[in-house]
């Protein structure tokens, strides 16, 4: 594959991600909607990786780090919101951490944070 090729790749899967949040937001599914969130700000940041270093993106889901080593300057504050979107993988996934965020994922905060997501997901398209 062509590093255009990956590139694209990567786009159409954070659209992918990005539309499958937006309908599981619909019938109330807020932790599946912050998961796919978190998917969507992954491949987006690994499209911008392949744009910047021309070489394959590491393995990782944390959005900070893959932020960071793909050359991109971040605010302190958008700094922590890529934590908080980061810990929506994790929450997720391992039981240990299921039932306390099914409780914090209400549909406020699910929608205060696919606000800031596709805030996100925006800007970093445009490094694109």
């Amino acid at each position: 594959m062509t590093n255009q090729e990956l590139i694209d790749y990567w786009q159409k899967a954070a659209k992918d991600a990005m539309d499958t949040a937006n309908t599981l937001f619909i019938p109330g599914k807020y932790h599946h909607c912050l998961f796919f969130l978190h998917l969507a700000i992954e491949k987006i940041s690994k499209a911008v990786f392949v744009k910047n270093k021309n070489a394959t993106p590491p393995p990782s889901h944390d959005l900070l780090r893959l932020a960071e080593i793909a050359g991109l300057k971040i605010a302190t504050s958008r700094k922590l919101e890529l934590a908080e979107i980061t810990s929506f993988n994790i929450s997720a996934r391992y039981d240990d951490y299921k039932n306390q965020f099914y409780q914090k994922a209400t549909r406020e905060y699910t929608n205060k944070w696919l606000k800031i997501g596709k805030n996100i997901l925006t800007e970093m398209a445009t490094k694109l």
